[in-house]
This record gives C-alpha cells, sequence and structure tokens, in this order.
C-alpha cells in the first residue's frame, strides 16, 4: 500500500491496512467516520445508533481508565480522533491538571446538544421518515 490516502481503497479484512485507511485519511473523513453510541433513551427516541460527538454534548466513559465518569465535550480533536471532557483530568509530574483525551469510541452519548442548526436538521428528518 502507499503512504498517499487512496479514495479508490474500499476495504481489507486487515486491522493494519483499515487502521493505516484512518490515519492517512484527510480530515473531512476522518471527521465522518467520527461515531458515539447514544444511550438507550436516545436511541429510542432518535431511532438511530451512533451519531458523531460534537462541542457540549454530554457524555459518559464505557472504557479504560476513567470508565463511568461522565461530563461535556470541551472540544473534539479530528485528526487524532479524541475528546476533550470537563472533570476528566491528568496529574502531571509537576502538580498541574491538564485534559485527558478520550478516543470517541469509548464514549456514550447521554444527552444532546441541539444548538447546532445541522444536527437539529438531520434529527427532525429521521423522525418525520
Amino acid at each position: 500500500m502507499d503512504k498517499d490516502f487512496s479514495t479508490s481503497w474500499k476495504s481489507s479484512t486487515q486491522p493494519r491496512k483499515q487502521r493505516k485507511y484512518l490515519y492517512n485519511a484527510p480530515s473531512n473523513i476522518k471527521s465522518k467516520m467520527l461515531g458515539s453510541h447514544l444511550s438507550k433513551e436516545l436511541k429510542e427516541k432518535h431511532n438511530k445508533r451512533t451519531m458523531r460527538p460534537i462541542k457540549g454534548d454530554k457524555v459518559r466513559v464505557m472504557k479504560g481508565q476513567h470508565k463511568n465518569k461522565s461530563g461535556k465535550i470541551e472540544r473534539i480533536d479530528v485528526n487524532k480522533m479524541k475528546a476533550y471532557i470537563t472533570g476528566i483530568d491528568m496529574i502531571k509530574k509537576d502538580g498541574s491538571k491538564v485534559i485527558y483525551p478520550i478516543h470517541v469510541t469509548n464514549l456514550q452519548i447521554v444527552e444532546l446538544n441541539l444548538e447546532d442548526k445541522k444536527r437539529k436538521n438531520i434529527l427532525e428528518r429521521k423522525i418525520a421518515k
């Protein structure tokens, strides 16, 4: 495989090729691949399993050392596919606190931020069907 991103690449069963595709993808394609599961209540309400998390969503961590902690998303790093959540900190050696990045697939969206017009339109279209 080439180092460059290939738009003609379809799929592979090899995890290393899937990871390489994700790693080399441009940010607009990575952004489309971001997704976190919705809670049971939100799944039933919106008839969707996953959504792209955005700033202001309330989420719960499902895996890792911060499991079962929750907070609001402060920012999302699309290139690293990480979310920064208030209340989930890491203490550095000098004693200062820094927000700990968590991969978006390890999050569950508990409450949606409906201030975003695009997201609101998507959900309304989904309910209308």
